[in-house]
């Protein structure tokens, strides 16, 4: 492994993804290129990440072709690698009681896309085709639940489907959690999907408080999207499928809490 993919792909991120890996299966008829490495394939997908370069433009010192490590991706996406190892990692971290459920934050960010599904034009961007990366992140912005939707989509639109994806996490004592404490975010969302689900609310109301006050501590998911728009395949959408950008959207996620596991742990 060369130094670019240690740094890309540190020996402790692969033992935690190797297990999750599905097995690529092999040609009826036989016969294809040669199989290549898993770890070689999934330092190429995080670098393609990482760098924003097309899948035809992958240095050739990872050991596998763009078609190979693009075939893979879109195998391993439709396996569900991408969200298993979201969740194991935040199962690590909530297993060292990491995980902040006395509130959580929720927020929307909207990116310029070429074209495909889960797209939309965008209001303000003079309607431009866009796409909206929605995030809910724990009370100090360890991402939790991601999810794609057209640029032009309320935002409140994906305020159910978010709650609904935060995984169950491990806790260090007692069952899996998947419900924060309470729930903070600005004008644009609505509190009565949270009294359904007995979870209290922090929202400005409309007409009557200023989202201003929601300040110090909405910034922690406004420094988290950064971070996730630092990964820079994810700053203009170029794919035309709207589940591998939301791949790409869930690795990062899975990434963002990695690096918070390894500065614990080491």
């Amino acid at each position: 492994m060369s130094t670019l993919g240690l740094r890309l792909v540190p020996d402790e991120l692969w033992e935690i993804t190797e297990p999750l890996v599905p097995q690529y299966p092999a040609r009826k008829q036989g016969g294809g290129t040669a199989p290549a490495d898993d770890r070689a394939v999934f330092t190429a997908v995080v670098y393609v990440l990482t760098s924003g370069c097309a899948w035809r433009n992958l240095p050739t010192e990872f050991g596998a072709s763009p078609a190979t490590v693009h075939r893979r991706f879109v195998f391993w996406t439709k396996q569900g690698l991408w969200q298993r190892l979201h969740q194991v990692v935040l199962d690590e971290l909530g297993s060292k009681a990491e995980v902040d459920w006395s509130s959580a934050i929720v927020d929307a960010a909207v990116v310029r896309a070429k074209k495909g599904a889960l797209t939309g034009p965008n209001p303000v961007d003079r309607g431009k085709k866009g796409s909206k990366l929605h995030l809910l992140c724990d009370g100090q912005g360890l991402p939790l639940a991601v999810l794609v939707t057209g640029a032009n989509v309320h935002d409140i639109h994906g305020f159910k489907p978010l709650i609904e994806a935060i995984p169950p996490i491990r806790s260090r004592c007692g069952p899996r959690r998947r419900r924060p404490d309470k729930v903070r975010a600005d004008k644009a969302y609505e509190a009565a999907e949270l009294r359904r689900r007995g979870i209290a609310s922090r929202i400005a109301r409309k007409g009557v408080e200023s989202k201003e006050r929601l300040g110090r501590h909405r910034w922690k998911i406004e420094r988290t999207i950064s971070w996730l728009l630092g990964y820079r395949r994810l700053g203009v959408r170029y794919e035309r499928r709207g589940d591998l950008f939301t791949a790409f959207l869930t690795l990062a996620a899975a990434l963002i809490c990695y690096k918070k596991l390894s500065r614990i742990t080491t």
